[in-house]
Parts: C-alpha cells; sequence; structure tokens
C-alpha cells in the first residue's frame, strides 16, 4: 500500500510477495524509472514464481536484458525453481 506522500508506484499497488520481491531485487542498483517498465515487461512474460521457474535460464536473461547486474536474474531464477520444487 501506497503511504499518503509515496511515489505511484506498481509494485505497492499487489499484496503479491512475488511481485513485491521482483521489484525489490530490480531495484538494487538500477533507477526507478528504469524499473518500471522491465516490470511489467518481465510480468507479462513471467506472470507467476511458477511461470519464472518454468522458464530455461536464456529466456530469463533475455527478458532481464538492459537491466544489468545478471547476477540477479540468475538468481531469481535459481530461487524460483527451488519455491516451486520444495
Amino acid at each position: 500500500m501506497a503511504r499518503k506522500n509515496g511515489r505511484d508506484l506498481p509494485w505497492r499497488k499487489t499484496s503479491s510477495p512475488y511481485e513485491i520481491r521482483l521489484s525489490e531485487i530490480m531495484l538494487q542498483q538500477t533507477r526507478v524509472d528504469t524499473v518500471i517498465l522491465y516490470y511489467f515487461r518481465f510480468l507479462a512474460k513471467f506472470s507467476t514464481i511458477q511461470a519464472l521457474a518454468a522458464a530455461t535460464l536464456q529466456e530469463v536473461l533475455k527478458a532481464w536484458e538492459g537491466l544489468g547486474y545478471y547476477s540477479r536474474a540468475r538468481n531469481i531464477h535459481r530461487t524460483a525453481n527451488r519455491i516451486v520444487r520444495e
């Protein structure tokens, strides 16, 4: 939930732990303006943690392309696989 004086950001409008965590990972060392566009594109392709886990690493890296720090993409993909598996 957005605070009264907070910016109107998409991840503040969801209660989905997946979507919130995705935004937190994307926002590490990346400007908010840049993240917003990638956030929507990534969720359009991988709308759930199950969809992310089912994707290949190459698909995830391609969707992440341009955000930099690709270890973040590899880690979120690895985490999604572990969550779905366990």
